[in-house]
């Protein structure tokens, strides 16, 4: 697991070869003079921007050197801290070459992608420093199937009481369990929308009632909770005030639930960025190289 380690692996190695880089870069750029002006088409550019394709050819190799764990090449470790410090220095050494002239081109279109994907990268060093121990911290330092465990016996529990209460008051609890939305598509995990519904039905409605939306189980809890001072018996006051009280137990049980979902989404969320964006900077890259020697 990558941890905040690696941003210091060894006394910070690979963000002073970076420094170094950025430096080296910067002073060869500044020996341009002459009758040409600064960019890529110098001998200074040339050499910056072969530079540049040859750091984005090995840092895309990480996504391989993480899978070869018999590999004698280096640790993950190291790999990953070069990754980080030395595309910092992409972004810089990019720049150079080209001497930030842009145009709508493939030449642009390849310093976009590497921003885009330097950018990405970023986000998913901040991932997995930050989400891994506030997975853990929700979790209680235990697994998600836990969470889950109390929550089904809370429902098990949930749908005894609600038995002994009124009709209406038993049909609108086992709704809410039942139409518990957790999960769902791609958007609701990473947004943590919540589309769970309510059945409510009326004391005078007779099998009728209308959905109406349930999000983060407040509506169920109004619900029950506006009958308790309503009760006019000792008996389902006290059961009433009991579904209140693991209703909103149950409450707390599914936001750390639906946090765990929106964290581990997020944790993987980025890769499906960061990899199209790495294969499609390659594949610019090389028709910003073919198209650099075959026309200009």
């Amino acid at each position: 697991m990558i941890h905040e380690g690696i941003l210091r692996y060894r006394n910070g190695r690979y963000l002073w070869l970076a420094l170094g880089l950025i430096v080296a870069s910067g002073a060869l750029y500044s020996t341009q003079r002459g009758m040409r002006p600064a960019g890529g088409g110098t001998w200074q550019g040339y050499v910056l921007g072969s530079a540049a394709a040859l750091l984005i050819l090995w840092l895309a190799w990480l996504g391989v050197r993480k899978r070869q764990y018999g590999s004698s090449s280096g640790s993950t470790a190291a790999w990953t801290s070069a990754h980080v410090y030395l595309g910092l220095a992409l972004v810089v050494i990019a720049t150079l070459h080209c001497a930030a002239k842009f145009g709508w081109n493939v030449h642009t279109l390849a310093y976009v992608l590497t921003c885009a994907v330097v950018l990405t990268g970023l986000f998913g060093i901040y991932a997995y420093i930050n989400f891994p121990r506030q997975l853990s911290e929700n979790r209680a330092g235990g697994p998600r199937a836990q969470l889950f465990a109390e929550l089904y016996a809370l429902d098990r529990e949930g749908r005894e009481i609600a038995h002994r209460c009124h009709a209406t008051v038993n049909t609108a609890v086992k709704s809410s369990i039942e139409r518990t939305a957790i999960g769902g598509g791609v958007l609701d995990q990473l947004l943590g929308r919540d589309r769970s519904l309510l059945l409510e039905e009326t004391e005078q409605s007779s099998g009728g009632g209308r959905l109406t939306p349930n999000r983060d189980q407040q509506a169920v809890i109004d619900y029950v909770s506006t009958r308790v001072t309503r009760a006019d018996k000792r008996v389902q006051t006290a059961n009433l005030e009991a579904l209140v009280l693991l209703l909103c137990r149950r409450q707390a049980v599914l936001r750390r639930i639906r946090r765990d979902i929106r964290l581990h989404a997020w944790l993987k969320a980025w890769l499906y960025f960061h990899v199209p964006l790495t294969i499609a900077l390659i594949v610019a890259l090389i028709a910003h190289i073919l198209s650099t020697f075959l026309y200009w």
